[in-house]
């Protein structure tokens, strides 16, 4: 049964829909709107996030434990003074190398200060310091560890464990104390490999 009436608002019946005469002038000026869209084209998702470089974590594991192995002290090895020039390089590399260290030549990109601490705490203080710079890639780091004036009869502590650590840790290629600029020989620039 069909009904029509007359009037914009009242209800036209057409099977079983039944739909005002506005609705369906909304309804066909909508569809003459959007007669001319298009769906758009399936665009590549976008990239992911970069995988980071995978790291054997027993091989981290291995290098801390070596590099803390390696800054252990043994009662014969203060053999440094209070105003000796602490230089040591790796065979193989060329002496102009150090010789540049010693200059100054190479940009120090960070540096650790052990002043006040104790031996045991330089030693932590240091290895974490090594290992993060060596996780940072970094080529050339400052060490300041006092002249040792105030150590009376024992000498200067820090700085002949510095010297002793730094010639253990494998990734040290050279050091040596640093310009009167950059603390002289309470401080040493410290060289590392690129590994």
């Amino acid at each position: 049964m069909v009904r029509h009436y007359t009037g914009s608002n009242r209800p036209v019946a057409n099977g079983s829909a039944t739909m005002s005469i506005q609705d369906k002038d909304i309804d066909n000026a909508f569809r003459t709107a959007v007669a001319d869209v298009r769906p758009l084209p399936q665009l590549p998702p976008p990239p992911s996030e970069p995988r980071p470089t995978p790291r054997a974590r027993f091989r981290r594991l291995d290098d801390q434990q070596a590099l803390q192995e390696s800054l252990e002290l043994s009662p014969g090895d203060w053999l440094v003074e209070t105003g000796d020039e602490l230089l040591f390089r790796r065979g193989g590399l060329p002496a102009r190398l150090l010789d540049r260290l010693r200059r100054g030549e190479f940009a120090v990109e960070d540096e650790i200060d052990l002043h006040g601490l104790t031996a045991a705490m330089a030693r932590e203080a240091l290895r974490e310091f090594l290992q993060e710079a060596l996780g940072r890639r970094l080529h050339c780091v400052r060490v300041v560890h006092g002249k040792g004036l105030r150590s009376g009869h024992r000498g200067p502590v820090l700085k002949h464990a510095v010297n002793v650590w730094l010639r253990k840790v494998d990734a040290v290629v050279a050091f040596a104390s640093a310009p009167r600029r950059d603390g002289g020989t309470g401080a040493v620039y410290v060289l590392l490999s690129d590994r």
